[in-house]
């Protein structure tokens, strides 16, 4: 009985774990990376097709986004998530792998310009619905056996709609461990969705620390408060307020904000005021926050549901679906509100609105949400005069804030508080889930506060029987990205060299019958080109 570390250890995103029960083989999300990748991660040990089950805690692309890909490899066993959680992946899926086709065919005519290689997608829209097909749906609170020796229960988290702490109870030769993973713990006091629930007991745990050495205690709780002060100074200066959110959950978040400012007058000046919804991912996530069993919700919103108010819609608001609606938006110059994915600027129609707002000294841009080490929401909040948006580099003229207070993360307080909910310690705390420094700070919190915590490192792998570690790794440091980009270059600029060779004989052959004065010029360059470099 056996625990693998993969993915998010020491970083943010990426978030996947491993698990070895009777010799079978689990994974408890299965996470796409984003923005900067610090560490070196292992690749997964075993071929995708002996993976016999997925436990996936929430539908984020960190923790879901490479489901497409294991199925693509070979995976072909059931994946298990909430109600709402699998409803979200049915479309959450399906537009990562439009993103992932529609920026491979955008390097490809690239390449092809160049004579280099044209990069095929992660996985396809077939890969996507070919991996829908293996959802399984469950209930919050209903402990189900998925196999011999595992059983499995979610526990509302409050971090997203359907999103979940998930309990393992994992039996190997009489012998039961149990063992949680936290999944993101939900921020408390939110509007919308359920405060995180806690747990009682557990052998094991599995924490995340997005927020593990900071805390919200500073910052301005009244988030509408925030959003009427911001909004109405950039639309008296006559700019354009520019939201990257994260297409579900922050983006319905944002409009639950904008229907109270709507609804109580808040916005003095501007009476009508558009608020465009512009990423076609965002409008269907919206409605499956509407249609979705309200028990989801937060007893305010519940509230307003039995009011007969919609708390997501009010009349100024437009959703933008197809591409030329989109751009139409840019060409619009009354003063508006613009929410748009992605929520770290990494992809998506943000990037447009950048490029049309952010050197306009008028304009706001709002983040909302957690900026990744490496993203472009992290180099603008960082302070970052100058960007490279569509191959252009951008001056930076518009006021970059951030919306204090709306973090869907439990800060390092609120993650204690959960682990504190347990009736009795956990015998060991992993933490991973955070970039290095907060990670390792709040390990060392849960050690000053007498609880047994490790950080482990992508590969660290542990028997959860004996609770000793089995396979200790230390963490190596790597710009991934710049690795990857390294070697692509290396091998299209061969490439590139074998082309402009073959051209080179094909000018060649085709001189047949052309002076033999320029010939044998033609001839004399070859042989001094040949001669420089046959000795490298």
């Amino acid at each position: 009985m056996k625990i693998q570390f993969i993915g998010a250890t020491h970083e943010v995103t990426g978030s996947c774990t491993l698990l070895e029960v009777n010799g079978k083989y689990y994974l408890v999300d299965c996470g796409m990376e984003q923005g900067k990748d610090v560490f070196q991660n292992i690749s997964l040990p075993v071929a995708p097709s002996q993976i016999e089950s997925v436990f996936i805690t929430h539908a984020h692309i960190d923790h879901s986004g490479m489901l497409p890909k294991l199925y693509k490899d070979g995976f072909k066993g059931s994946i298990y998530a909430t109600e709402a959680t699998c409803s979200l992946l049915n479309i959450m899926l399906k537009d990562s792998a439009h993103i992932q086709e529609t920026e491979a065919k955008w390097r490809s005519k690239r390449a092809e310009r160049q004579g280099l290689i044209s990069p095929e997608p992660v996985y396809d829209t077939d890969d996507a619905i070919g991996t829908l097909k293996l959802l399984r749906r469950c209930r919050y609170g209903e402990q189900l056996t998925v196999a011999d020796g595992i059983s499995l229960r979610f526990t509302d988290v409050g971090h997203l709609l359907g999103s979940a702490c998930i309990e393992l109870w994992l039996t190997e030769n009489d012998t039961t461990r149990k063992i949680v993973f936290s999944g993101d713990v939900g921020n408390t006091d939110q509007k919308l969705i359920n405060d995180p629930k806690t747990v009682e007991e557990t052998d094991y745990l599995v924490i995340e620390s997005t927020y593990g050495n900071r805390t919200h205690d500073g910052e301005k709780k009244d988030v509408v408060k925030e959003l009427v002060q911001v909004t109405q100074q950039t639309l008296d200066a006559g700019g354009n307020l520019i939201i990257p959110s994260f297409a579900v959950g922050r983006t319905q978040e944002l409009l639950f904000a904008f229907r109270e400012i709507k609804q109580k007058g808040l916005i003095k000046g501007h009476d009508g005021f558009k608020v465009y919804v512009d990423s076609p991912l965002a409008v269907d996530a919206t409605s499956i926050f509407m249609h979705c069993d309200p028990s989801c919700f937060d007893g305010e919103t519940r509230a307003l549901i039995d009011q007969g108010i919609n708390p997501l819609w009010f009349d100024d608001i437009r959703m933008t679906e197809t591409a030329e609606e989109s751009k139409q938006i840019n060409f619009n110059h009354e003063p508006k509100v613009i929410i748009s994915a992605s929520g770290m600027c990494e992809a998506g129609r943000i990037r447009h609105h950048l490029k049309h707002n952010l050197w306009r000294k008028n304009n706001t841009i709002l983040f909302v949400g957690y900026q990744a080490e490496g993203s472009l929401g992290r180099a603008l909040l960082s302070g970052d005069k100058r960007v490279t948006l569509f191959d252009e580099e951008i001056i930076v003229k518009a006021s970059i804030r951030s919306l204090h207070g709306a973090s869907g993360h439990a800060d390092k307080n609120g993650l204690f508080n959960w682990i504190k909910a347990f009736k009795s310690k956990p015998k060991l705390i992993f933490v991973n889930h955070g970039d290095d420094d907060s990670c390792e700070d709040f390990r060392a919190m849960l050690t000053e506060n007498g609880y047994l915590a490790d950080a482990p490192f992508s590969g660290t792998e542990y028997d959860l029987i004996t609770g000793r570690i089995t396979i200790y790794t230390e963490g190596k440091v790597l710009d991934r990205t710049k690795a990857f980009k390294g070697n692509l270059r290396a091998e299209n600029v061969y490439k590139a060299l074998v082309y402009e060779a073959e051209n080179l004989l094909s000018l060649a052959k085709s001189r047949r019958g052309k002076t033999n004065k320029d010939n044998a010029k033609f001839t004399s360059q070859i042989r001094e080109l040949f001669n420089k470099w046959k000795g490298e």
